[in-house]
């Protein structure tokens, strides 16, 4: 394939926004497509991995990552095939995983490529939105999230918070291939019927039945405490499972969905002197740390992927137009798994 004739539609970010992400902060572009430089290659999007920490990126400010600049196309993980190379390591027609950004095509240059994390990827280990979810940065979170800074031991008590989404599914799933008891939190009677039912949580806490849900979900679930909280939400359920935390228990912070659309100040843990009291330890996970052993989970979970022991749930949106849309379903609650947007048929 040639790039000749090729337009490039790109989502760029067009303001900050302050609150949920609207149509406004967003601008459509389009550009011709140029081949790939010396030693570079030309990508074909197929697919988006769509993920609360995008709501971080668009604020400015100092963090673990720069934030997206303002006319820059939105930053966002994927996978697509290989349509033009000049690089003796990847051949048209390969699959392959990079930093794609919300557009339909990407070119490199061999000095982008760690930049853009490219690596080829095999669609015999998992399926294209497996790569997003379970086998991508979802499930790397949830692997070293849990195994580095949860250090799981068989017989302990797990709670996840975010149960149904991407990072939750792994990180359930895996802790009680680990042996341990695993409790979920999870909005809606379906997303906590699945992952007990589908994915083998022992008991799941429907955040949403009313107020005191979580408190007396975890006082019936998890009678001898919790060893290991595991949080994607923060706010009011995190101070509520500081509140059962067993002495020596370990508290990964991963994300606080709860808060990112704030317009007052975050909310941070009123209960933290259970730490103290307990000897228990809050520490955060960013997945970028592990990158140089992602291979080392990929063949782990897809192992587990083969035999059953694991199971994924994605989410799709079609249309590259449809991804401001997409995104807010990740703040309302309204995906089902790992929300990926499809950008391309394969």
């Amino acid at each position: 394939m040639t790039s000749e004739h090729l337009t490039n539609h790109q989502i760029r970010l067009a303001s900050r926004p302050v609150g949920l992400p609207t149509a406004a902060n967003w601008q459509t572009t389009t550009e011709p497509v140029a081949g790939p430089a010396a030693g570079g290659v030309l990508l074909k999007t197929l697919a988006l991995s769509l993920d609360p920490a995008m709501r971080g990126w668009m604020n400015e400010g100092k963090s673990y990552i720069p934030p997206v600049a303002l006319g820059e196309v939105m930053r966002a993980g994927g996978v697509g095939r290989v349509i033009a190379s000049e690089h003796p390591g990847f051949g048209v027609g390969d699959v392959v995983s990079a930093g794609f950004g919300v557009q339909q095509y990407l070119s490199l240059a061999p000095s982008d490529f760690k930049r853009a994390g490219l690596v080829k990827i095999d669609l015999g280990l998992g399926t294209l939105t497996q790569w997003l979810n379970v086998l991508g940065m979802p499930g790397m979170t949830g692997y070293f999230g849990l195994m580095d800074v949860g250090q799981p031991k068989a017989g302990e008590t797990l709670v996840v918070s975010g149960a149904a989404g991407a990072v939750g599914q792994t990180v359930g799933q895996v802790a009680k291939i680990r042996g341990c008891r695993v409790v979920g939190i999870a909005g809606g009677q379906a997303k906590c019927d699945w992952v007990v039912k589908e994915l083998g949580f022992d008991a799941c806490i429907d955040y949403k039945a009313g107020p005191s849900a979580v408190r007396d979900g975890l006082k019936a679930h998890c009678p001898s405490g919790v060893d290991i909280y595991f949080d994607n939400v923060g706010g009011d359920i995190l101070d509520t499972v500081l509140t059962r935390i067993n002495r020596g228990a370990r508290i990964v912070i991963c994300g606080a969905i709860s808060q990112y659309n704030n317009t007052t100040p975050v909310q941070g843990p009123k209960n933290y002197l259970s730490l103290l009291v307990n000897r228990a330890r809050m520490e955060g996970i960013v997945v970028f740390d592990y990158a140089d052993r992602y291979h080392l989970a990929v063949a782990e979970m897809a192992g587990y992927l083969k035999d059953g022991r694991m199971s994924s749930r994605e989410d799709v949106v079609s249309g590259l137009e449809n991804f401001p849309a997409a995104l807010t379903r990740l703040f309302t609650g309204e995906n089902f798994g790992k929300l990926v947007l499809q950008v391309a048929a394969d």
